[in-house]
């Protein structure tokens, strides 16, 4: 499904609708996390060997992969917030999963008014996560603000609030945007 799928009546700038989609993710250890889906590309399965590592990088980049012809960023996700990295988690994998960010697009912006422009590609990064889950329906009047002492110095900087689904299950809500400005500043 694509992001550019949904529509919405808000002002552009605000976040006025009181339900968009997010990507539910996750992150080791049992960490639960979800991204607007007008801030994503798309989702990529990678077999282990197509990523490029690249020398003097911080740990946390795992190189670079040829995404449709173009050089693709991509990164350990766990290991820059501070939680477990990939190659320390448990269980054998044949593939990365890898979740494409435009940090391009604001959080709060409209995601029925916006457009992509071409130089929104240089803008795109690989985020390798431990799982994907299912594309949900969120109330956005429900993100409820991070206390403080709730959210590792990491991860504050990316986050938005939590919500919690209809199951009960505590997800962290994350600004894409936010992410990439903060990779490109390490990079």
């Amino acid at each position: 499904m694509s992001a550019d799928a949904f529509s919405s009546n808000a002002m552009p700038g605000t976040i006025q609708n009181p339900r968009q989609q997010f990507l539910q993710f996750t992150l080791e250890p049992d960490t639960n996390l979800i991204l607007p889906l007008f801030q994503l590309t798309e989702i990529l399965t990678v077999p282990l060997g197509q990523i490029t590592p690249i020398p003097h990088m911080p740990p946390w980049t795992m190189g670079v992969h040829n995404w449709r012809g173009e050089v693709l960023w991509v990164i350990d996700f766990g290991a820059f917030l501070g939680l477990t990295p990939w190659n320390r988690q448990l269980g054998s994998r044949t593939n990365y999963r890898v979740i494409i960010l435009n940090g391009a697009v604001p959080f709060d912006s409209d995601p029925g008014q916006r457009r992509r422009s071409p130089n929104q590609r240089n803008q795109m990064v690989g985020l390798v996560v431990t799982s994907v889950g299912d594309i949900t329906w969120c109330e956005t009047d429900r993100i409820q603000s991070p206390p403080p002492a709730s959210v590792n110095a990491e991860l504050a900087p990316y986050v938005r609030g939590f919500w919690v689904s209809q199951d009960g299950a505590m997800h962290v809500v994350l600004d894409g945007q936010a992410v990439t400005e903060r990779l490109a500043a390490h990079s």
